[in-house]
């Protein structure tokens, strides 16, 4: 498989993975009774996106080693 075949496939672990990882720990505004006026009450009160980017960039990249070994493996 070319860098190009890698990269494609690590892009796509990675969205899958976001994708995933987006809900974990998030608290709505009506849940921690701070409902900013003029705001849907359903929206995230600290979204945490830098940290559940940098885990789904060490999440998928763990993925992408572990289909790299199994398709070496089988000899692909």
């Amino acid at each position: 498989m070319t860098i190009v075949t890698w990269l494609a496939l690590y892009f796509i672990i990675w969205w899958t993975v976001l994708f995933a990882v987006l809900p974990f720990g998030v608290r709505s505004q009506a849940e921690s009774g701070e409902v900013t006026s003029g705001t849907e009450p359903g929206a995230p009160v600290k979204p945490q996106l830098l940290k559940k980017a940098l885990a789904t960039t060490v999440v998928s990249a763990i993925i992408l080693g572990v289909v790299k070994v199994a398709l070496a493996m089988i000899e692909f």
